[in-house]
This record gives structure tokens, C-alpha cells and sequence, in this order.
């Protein structure tokens, strides 16, 4: 009797475990960066990532290359993978864009959040209150995210939210440390509010300029921040 002949496995499949494995990687450097685990400037070494997560260098280098794509790290050719530290010309760019997409985009949500879509939010917004004074910094970029992107998620224009959601991305981190240290984390708990109240009223102008405000007066202070910071 012959032996049976082995079946190599999909070429698909392997690329499939193989990306798998990259993503899993690329979430979790991701989280530490913008949970402040691992701070600006702060060198990643795939070797060292590598025996941590019990993998190949090879999805390590992987998820690398996504998180420069997303702008939370630099590949520099002799230093490896670094965390990004923003510039202020990179705050300005970012959120002038911020400024330009986002109330375009809620006015075109506005309109049709729905019921349940409210509930949502007041829970977002009663959360965040909680963990404000609760001082649990980790949750506040990921419920501040989880706001805006539901605010808008009816816009239709899946290019545009997929862009500002990497820009809420990109300057998470350095929002958030900035706001606790500066005591802003109260005004935007208010303005939050507010912007959710105005829309659930109907008054979708007022709604997008008071969010445009929002956006103007947080760059405005990350760079005054940033200056402070970088004068110390």
C-alpha cells in the first residue's frame, strides 16, 4: 500500500496565520503607545519584541511598518522602530484637518443619529465622567475617540472618517497627557456634552460650530504644552 502524500499547507492560509499574528502584535504596541507605556522617543528593538510575544521577527517588523503607517512610530535605517514625538508643525497640520473634516462631518451625521445612537453616547459621556474622576487616563482617548466616531457614523463619506480617525489616533496620546496635566479634561467633558445636546435639540449648526471650537482650543493648547515642554 502507497503512502498517502502530504498536502503542503495554502500558501493563503500561511499568509492568513501570518498576518493574523502581525495584527495581534501591531494592537498591542499600539495600546502601549497610546496608553503611554512606551513614551516618545522610546525605542522599540524587534528582537526584544520578538522573544516577548514568543513570535519571528518577521510579523514584528510587519506590525512596525503599520504603526509608522499610522504614525505612532518612525523607522529610522540605523536606530529601528522609535515613538513618534509629534512636532508643532505636525499639530497644526493635524488638527487642521481635524478642523476642516469633522463638523463636515457631523453636519452630514447629525441629522440622523438615531434613538439608540443617543443612548449610546450619554452612556460614552457618563463613562467618561467616571473614569475622569476617577483619574483612570488609560480610557479617556478611547472613549474620546468612541465619541466623535459615533457622532459621525452616518456622515456616508468613509473616506474622510477613515482619516480622522487616525488623526484622533495620532495625537491621542499627546492630548491626553496634556489634558491631565493642564486640568482640560473638565471643559471638554462640558463641551462634549453640550455638542451631543445641541444635536439631539436639532440645532446642527451651533452643534458643529461649538465642535470646531472644541478642536481649535485643544490644538491650541497641546502646543502651548509642547512649547512649555520642550523650553524645560
Amino acid at each position: 500500500m502507497e503512502p498517502k502524500a502530504v498536502t503542503p499547507p495554502s500558501p493563503a492560509k500561511k499568509t492568513l496565520r501570518h498576518r493574523t499574528i502581525s495584527g495581534a502584535v501591531a494592537e498591542a504596541l499600539r495600546q502601549r503607545i497610546l496608553n503611554g507605556e512606551f513614551a516618545a522617543g522610546f525605542q522599540l528593538r524587534q528582537d526584544a519584541l520578538a522573544d516577548e510575544f514568543g513570535v519571528s521577527r518577521i510579523p514584528v517588523r510587519e506590525a512596525l511598518m503599520q504603526l509608522e503607517a499610522e504614525g505612532l512610530v518612525k523607522i529610522h535605517p540605523h536606530r529601528g522602530a522609535i515613538v513618534s514625538e509629534l512636532s508643532l508643525g505636525e499639530i497644526d497640520e493635524l488638527f487642521e484637518l481635524r478642523t476642516l473634516l469633522e463638523p463636515r462631518l457631523l453636519k452630514a451625521s447629525a441629522p440622523r443619529l438615531t434613538e439608540s445612537d443617543y443612548v449610546r453616547l450619554n452612556g460614552i459621556l457618563e463613562e467618561y465622567g467616571s473614569e475622569l474622576r476617577a483619574k483612570h487616563v488609560g480610557r479617556w482617548g478611547e472613549l474620546n475617540t468612541e465619541l466623535h466616531m459615533l457622532l459621525y457614523r452616518h456622515a456616508e463619506r468613509p473616506k474622510s472618517i477613515a482619516i480622522v480617525a487616525n488623526l484622533l489616533q495620532e495625537c491621542d496620546r499627546h492630548t491626553r497627557l496634556q489634558l491631565s496635566l493642564t486640568g482640560g479634561m473638565e471643559r471638554a467633558e462640558e463641551e462634549h456634552a453640550e455638542i451631543v445636546k445641541l444635536c439631539a435639540e436639532g440645532q446642527v449648526d451651533a452643534a458643529c460650530s461649538l465642535l470646531k471650537h472644541h478642536i481649535e482650543h485643544v490644538g491650541k493648547s497641546l502646543r502651548e504644552f509642547l512649547r512649555t515642554r520642550q523650553k524645560a
